[in-house]
């Protein structure tokens, strides 16, 4: 079976890209917003994030990315208090 790839994901159609948030991606954290949050995976290639509306009940967005700057909102909220560092 060949990896999947960044690109493989984002041609897929909602429900495939679903299924592998579901299925073949580990689950990080996620923030709030105002009127819902975002939930953040990792396939072991790639993060993807699923902005989730609590407006609307439904996922809004997924989001695919390969760009570490991109996890910058998500470092925000990461407390290393309990670390002892």
């Amino acid at each position: 079976m060949k990896p999947l790839t960044l690109d493989d994901f984002k041609a897929y159609s909602f429900d495939k890209k679903c299924d592998v948030v579901t299925i073949q991606s580990n689950y990080i954290m996620h923030r709030e917003f105002p009127n819902g949050k975002g939930y953040l995976y990792h396939t072991g290639a790639f993060f993807i994030e699923v902005l989730y509306s609590s407006l609307y009940k439904r996922i809004q967005a997924i989001n695919a990315f390969n760009d570490i700057r991109m996890l910058a909102p998500y470092a925000e909220t990461v407390s290393l208090a309990g670390l002892n560092v």
